[in-house]
Protein backbone atom coordinates (compact mmCIF):
# COMPACT_ATOMS: atom_id res chain seq x y z
CA UNK A 1 0.00 0.00 0.00
CA UNK A 2 2.83 2.63 1.10
CA UNK A 3 3.89 2.70 -2.81
CA UNK A 4 0.42 3.99 -4.38
CA UNK A 5 0.08 6.50 -1.05
CA UNK A 6 1.10 10.16 -2.49
CA UNK A 7 -0.48 11.73 0.30
CA UNK A 8 -0.34 10.77 3.62
CA UNK A 9 -1.24 12.74 7.09
CA UNK A 10 0.96 12.29 9.94
CA UNK A 11 0.32 13.01 13.53
CA UNK A 12 3.06 13.75 15.07
CA UNK A 13 3.87 13.79 18.75
CA UNK A 14 7.23 14.43 20.56
CA UNK A 15 10.82 13.94 20.18
CA UNK A 16 12.46 12.78 16.84
CA UNK A 17 10.91 9.89 15.30
CA UNK A 18 8.11 12.51 13.20
CA UNK A 19 11.24 14.38 11.70
CA UNK A 20 13.01 11.14 11.13
CA UNK A 21 9.68 9.55 9.73
CA UNK A 22 9.15 12.46 7.47
CA UNK A 23 12.14 12.16 6.33
CA UNK A 24 11.71 8.26 5.47
CA UNK A 25 8.50 8.91 3.73
CA UNK A 26 9.66 11.52 1.41
CA UNK A 27 12.89 9.25 0.27
CA UNK A 28 10.26 6.85 -0.42
CA UNK A 29 7.95 8.26 -2.55
CA UNK A 30 4.69 10.38 -0.32
CA UNK A 31 4.71 13.52 -2.38
CA UNK A 32 2.88 15.82 0.00
CA UNK A 33 2.83 15.14 3.81
CA UNK A 34 0.03 17.26 6.01
CA UNK A 35 1.04 16.80 9.66
CA UNK A 36 -1.21 17.64 12.61
CA UNK A 37 1.31 18.69 15.41
CA UNK A 38 0.64 19.39 19.33
CA UNK A 39 1.81 22.38 21.36
CA UNK A 40 4.11 21.87 23.87
CA UNK A 41 5.04 17.98 22.41
CA UNK A 42 5.89 18.62 18.54
CA UNK A 43 9.08 19.24 17.44
CA UNK A 44 8.65 22.56 15.85
CA UNK A 45 11.43 22.19 12.91
CA UNK A 46 8.91 19.50 12.03
CA UNK A 47 7.35 22.24 9.76
CA UNK A 48 10.14 22.46 7.69
CA UNK A 49 10.17 18.60 6.23
CA UNK A 50 6.50 18.82 5.66
CA UNK A 51 4.22 20.37 2.96
CA UNK A 52 1.42 21.65 5.44
CA UNK A 53 0.89 21.70 9.52
CA UNK A 54 -1.65 22.75 11.39
CA UNK A 55 -0.66 23.22 15.58
CA UNK A 56 -2.93 21.97 17.81
CA UNK A 57 -3.86 21.13 21.69
CA UNK A 58 -4.08 17.21 22.42
CA UNK A 59 -7.85 16.66 23.17
CA UNK A 60 -8.92 19.18 20.14
CA UNK A 61 -9.70 15.90 17.72
CA UNK A 62 -12.60 17.30 15.84
CA UNK A 63 -9.88 19.70 14.42
CA UNK A 64 -7.27 16.88 13.95
CA UNK A 65 -9.88 15.41 12.02
CA UNK A 66 -10.56 18.54 9.92
CA UNK A 67 -7.40 19.46 9.35
CA UNK A 68 -6.77 16.12 7.27
CA UNK A 69 -10.30 16.41 5.92
CA UNK A 70 -9.48 19.56 4.02
CA UNK A 71 -6.10 18.52 2.94
CA UNK A 72 -7.75 15.42 1.46
CA UNK A 73 -6.10 13.02 3.39
CA UNK A 74 -7.63 9.46 3.18
CA UNK A 75 -4.45 7.44 4.94
CA UNK A 76 -2.64 8.70 8.11
CA UNK A 77 -0.01 7.22 10.41
CA UNK A 78 0.39 8.47 14.12
CA UNK A 79 4.70 8.72 14.62
CA UNK A 80 6.54 10.26 18.13
CA UNK A 81 5.59 10.18 22.22
CA UNK A 82 2.61 11.82 23.11
CA UNK A 83 3.09 11.46 27.26
CA UNK A 84 0.54 9.16 28.73
CA UNK A 85 -0.13 11.50 31.54
CA UNK A 86 -0.97 14.49 28.70
CA UNK A 87 -4.05 11.99 27.79
CA UNK A 88 -5.21 12.65 31.11
CA UNK A 89 -4.80 16.19 31.79
CA UNK A 90 -5.96 17.30 28.12
CA UNK A 91 -9.10 19.92 27.90
CA UNK A 92 -10.65 17.59 25.38
CA UNK A 93 -13.70 18.87 22.84
CA UNK A 94 -16.67 17.87 23.03
CA UNK A 95 -16.48 15.11 20.05
CA UNK A 96 -12.92 14.13 21.80
CA UNK A 97 -15.77 13.76 25.64
CA UNK A 98 -17.88 11.68 23.67
CA UNK A 99 -15.62 9.26 22.90
CA UNK A 100 -13.85 9.06 26.30
CA UNK A 101 -17.29 8.83 27.58
CA UNK A 102 -17.85 5.83 25.79
CA UNK A 103 -14.75 3.89 26.72
CA UNK A 104 -14.69 1.40 29.49
CA UNK A 105 -10.92 1.32 30.09
CA UNK A 106 -9.30 4.55 29.45
CA UNK A 107 -5.34 3.44 28.47
CA UNK A 108 -2.87 4.73 25.38
CA UNK A 109 -4.36 1.32 23.44
CA UNK A 110 -7.88 2.29 24.06
CA UNK A 111 -7.83 6.04 23.57
CA UNK A 112 -5.61 5.82 20.38
CA UNK A 113 -8.04 2.97 19.19
CA UNK A 114 -10.77 5.19 19.19
CA UNK A 115 -9.33 7.91 17.58
CA UNK A 116 -8.72 5.44 14.85
CA UNK A 117 -12.16 4.82 15.06
CA UNK A 118 -13.11 8.43 14.68
CA UNK A 119 -10.48 9.09 11.85
CA UNK A 120 -12.45 6.48 9.88
CA UNK A 121 -15.62 8.17 10.47
CA UNK A 122 -14.29 11.11 8.17
CA UNK A 123 -12.69 8.83 5.72
CA UNK A 124 -9.46 9.07 6.86
CA UNK A 125 -7.96 5.56 7.87
CA UNK A 126 -5.14 5.10 10.10
CA UNK A 127 -2.47 2.97 8.76
CA UNK A 128 0.97 1.18 10.40
CA UNK A 129 4.28 3.70 9.73
CA UNK A 130 6.18 1.12 9.55
CA UNK A 131 6.43 0.57 5.71
CA UNK A 132 8.54 3.96 5.71
CA UNK A 133 10.39 3.03 9.10
CA UNK A 134 11.35 -0.62 8.20
CA UNK A 135 15.69 0.27 7.57
CA UNK A 136 15.27 1.86 10.77
CA UNK A 137 14.66 -1.21 12.66
CA UNK A 138 17.32 -3.59 12.97
CA UNK A 139 17.29 -7.34 13.11
CA UNK A 140 18.64 -10.19 15.61
CA UNK A 141 22.76 -9.75 15.10
CA UNK A 142 23.00 -6.04 15.30
CA UNK A 143 24.70 -4.72 18.19
CA UNK A 144 26.66 -1.08 19.47
CA UNK A 145 29.18 -0.83 22.22
CA UNK A 146 30.87 -3.44 23.87
CA UNK A 147 30.84 -7.22 23.31
CA UNK A 148 27.99 -8.96 25.65
CA UNK A 149 29.49 -11.25 28.22
CA UNK A 150 27.78 -14.90 28.69
CA UNK A 151 26.43 -13.42 31.99
CA UNK A 152 24.49 -10.32 30.47
CA UNK A 153 23.70 -12.39 27.19
CA UNK A 154 21.97 -14.97 30.09
CA UNK A 155 20.48 -11.78 31.54
CA UNK A 156 19.24 -10.31 28.26
CA UNK A 157 17.54 -13.85 27.65
CA UNK A 158 15.33 -13.76 31.01
CA UNK A 159 14.22 -10.09 30.74
CA UNK A 160 13.18 -10.64 27.62
CA UNK A 161 10.70 -14.08 28.58
CA UNK A 162 10.00 -11.44 31.39
CA UNK A 163 9.49 -8.27 29.24
CA UNK A 164 6.99 -10.62 26.70
CA UNK A 165 4.87 -11.78 29.85
CA UNK A 166 4.46 -7.94 31.11
CA UNK A 167 3.72 -6.72 27.92
CA UNK A 168 1.29 -9.55 27.43
CA UNK A 169 -0.51 -8.30 30.90
CA UNK A 170 -0.54 -4.80 29.62
CA UNK A 171 1.85 -3.71 32.14
CA UNK A 172 4.56 -2.03 30.37
CA UNK A 173 7.19 -3.02 27.70
CA UNK A 174 10.25 -2.89 29.44
CA UNK A 175 11.92 -4.62 32.45
CA UNK A 176 15.57 -4.35 34.16
CA UNK A 177 16.96 -7.17 35.49
CA UNK A 178 20.54 -8.75 36.64
CA UNK A 179 21.88 -12.01 37.60
CA UNK A 180 18.67 -13.61 37.05
CA UNK A 181 16.69 -10.98 39.27
CA UNK A 182 13.98 -8.25 38.25
CA UNK A 183 14.79 -4.98 39.61
CA UNK A 184 12.34 -3.01 37.83
CA UNK A 185 9.47 -3.25 35.65
CA UNK A 186 7.80 -0.44 33.08
CA UNK A 187 4.48 1.13 34.26
CA UNK A 188 3.05 4.29 33.91
CA UNK A 189 6.09 6.45 34.31
CA UNK A 190 7.29 5.17 31.27
CA UNK A 191 10.77 3.74 29.62
CA UNK A 192 12.98 6.59 30.90
CA UNK A 193 11.76 6.55 34.37
CA UNK A 194 11.80 2.65 34.68
CA UNK A 195 15.69 2.62 33.20
CA UNK A 196 16.87 5.31 35.95
CA UNK A 197 14.90 2.73 38.77
CA UNK A 198 15.91 -0.40 37.95
CA UNK A 199 19.74 0.83 37.05
CA UNK A 200 20.30 2.95 40.17
CA UNK A 201 18.76 -0.30 42.37
CA UNK A 202 21.59 -2.60 40.53
CA UNK A 203 24.20 -1.66 43.18
CA UNK A 204 27.35 0.09 43.56
CA UNK A 205 28.90 -2.34 40.76
CA UNK A 206 25.87 -1.23 38.02
CA UNK A 207 25.65 -4.10 35.59
CA UNK A 208 21.82 -3.78 34.87
CA UNK A 209 20.37 -5.22 31.77
CA UNK A 210 17.04 -3.47 30.23
CA UNK A 211 14.90 -5.72 27.75
CA UNK A 212 12.34 -3.48 25.72
CA UNK A 213 9.64 -5.84 23.81
CA UNK A 214 6.70 -5.23 21.51
CA UNK A 215 3.39 -6.57 22.93
CA UNK A 216 2.55 -10.07 21.12
CA UNK A 217 -0.49 -8.53 19.36
CA UNK A 218 1.02 -5.26 19.46
CA UNK A 219 -0.99 -2.53 17.48
CA UNK A 220 1.78 -0.65 15.92
CA UNK A 221 -0.31 1.52 13.99
CA UNK A 222 -0.06 4.17 17.49
CA UNK A 223 2.55 2.65 19.56
CA UNK A 224 5.88 1.51 18.00
CA UNK A 225 8.90 0.45 20.76
CA UNK A 226 11.59 3.40 19.83
CA UNK A 227 14.71 4.24 21.55
CA UNK A 228 17.03 7.18 21.19
CA UNK A 229 19.74 9.16 22.37
CA UNK A 230 17.78 10.52 25.33
CA UNK A 231 16.90 7.04 26.64
CA UNK A 232 20.26 5.68 26.65
CA UNK A 233 21.69 8.34 28.80
CA UNK A 234 19.12 8.14 31.34
CA UNK A 235 20.08 4.35 31.19
CA UNK A 236 24.36 5.43 31.19
CA UNK A 237 23.64 8.03 33.80
CA UNK A 238 22.10 5.51 36.25
CA UNK A 239 24.81 2.92 35.39
CA UNK A 240 23.02 0.59 32.87
CA UNK A 241 25.48 -1.92 31.25
CA UNK A 242 23.20 -3.37 28.88
CA UNK A 243 20.00 -2.12 26.45
CA UNK A 244 18.54 -4.74 24.48
CA UNK A 245 15.45 -4.49 22.61
CA UNK A 246 13.32 -6.92 20.02
CA UNK A 247 14.39 -6.96 16.74
CA UNK A 248 12.88 -6.14 13.80
CA UNK A 249 9.96 -4.33 16.14
CA UNK A 250 11.97 -1.66 17.59
CA UNK A 251 13.36 1.50 15.84
CA UNK A 252 16.53 3.16 16.43
CA UNK A 253 16.57 6.99 16.41
CA UNK A 254 19.47 9.00 15.91
CA UNK A 255 21.49 5.72 14.86
CA UNK A 256 24.90 7.61 15.00
CA UNK A 257 24.21 9.58 18.34
CA UNK A 258 23.47 6.11 19.86
CA UNK A 259 26.36 4.54 18.19
CA UNK A 260 28.60 7.43 20.01
CA UNK A 261 27.11 7.35 23.26
CA UNK A 262 27.29 3.53 23.43
CA UNK A 263 30.74 3.72 22.48
CA UNK A 264 31.94 6.56 25.20
CA UNK A 265 29.52 5.18 28.06
CA UNK A 266 30.50 1.68 27.53
CA UNK A 267 27.00 0.66 27.23
CA UNK A 268 25.78 -2.34 25.24
CA UNK A 269 22.97 -2.19 22.82
CA UNK A 270 21.69 -5.05 21.12
CA UNK A 271 18.45 -6.42 18.90
CA UNK A 272 17.42 -9.85 20.58
CA UNK A 273 14.76 -12.12 19.13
Amino acid sequence: MSDSIKTLGLIAGSRSLPLEFARQAKSMGVERLVAVAFEGETDPSLAALVDHIVWLRVGQLSKLIAAFADQGVKHCVMAGRIAPKNLYDVRPDLRAMMMLLRLKEKNAHTIFGAIAEELKKDGVELIEATPWLKPLMPERGFQLGPKLSAEQESDVAFGFRIAKEVSRLEIGQTVVVKNGTVLAVEGFEGTDSCLARGAALAGGDGGAVAVKVAKENHDMRFDIPCVGPQTLETGAAAGLAVFAFEAGRTLLLERDALQKLAETKRVSMVAWA
